[in-house]
């Protein structure tokens, strides 16, 4: 299991919004490489972001389910990379000060990655989401200085 902390300079509802915008997960997700479509009712639970995976000419066609939308405290997604496996993804939120901490915990579940040693899989799965960290609150904390008032609860399921 990898688990990565950072703070953003934004409510957690900012976070939530890009979470909930499906057609930016290419932009956060460091090995998303561009997204195909994006079910209509996302993010509720069992609804699917179909993305690619990889850099081109050696692009493959995959998805990302989200298991739990809770805005703005916790999201849960299965997220799959094939050949490589799926990892359930939890993304928690907590305001803290004039802005809010933003935890990644990241573990194998199916395919060839749960074998790969811990030692060798998740100082990798560190880096990699450390990465994925930064460019979310690029996106969070950029959406939220250019219009702060417009942090607005979305998404399916939403409450």
């Amino acid at each position: 299991m990898s688990q990565n902390v950072r703070r953003f300079d934004c409510p957690p509802q900012a976070v939530f919004d890009v979470l909930a915008d499906g057609w930016l997960y290419a932009a956060w997700v460091v090995g998303a490489s561009r997204m195909r479509a994006v079910d209509p009712d996302w993010p509720a639970a069992g609804s699917r972001l179909h993305h690619s995976v990889g850099a081109w000419p050696l692009v493959l066609d995959d998805t990302t389910s989200s298991r739990a939308w809770a805005p703005p405290e916790r999201a849960a997604f299965r997220a799959r990379g094939w050949p490589i496996g799926e990892a359930d993804v939890v993304i928690e939120v907590r305001a803290s000060g004039g802005g809010c901490l933003v935890r990644i915990t990241e573990r194998p579940a199916e395919g060839p990655g749960r074998y790969v040693p811990a030692l060798i899989r998740e100082p990798l799965m560190r880096i990699r989401n450390r990465e994925t960290l930064r460019r979310l609150s690029h996106l969070a904390e950029g959406r939220w200085r250019v219009r702060p008032h417009a942090v607005a609860t979305t998404g399916a399921g939403a409450t």
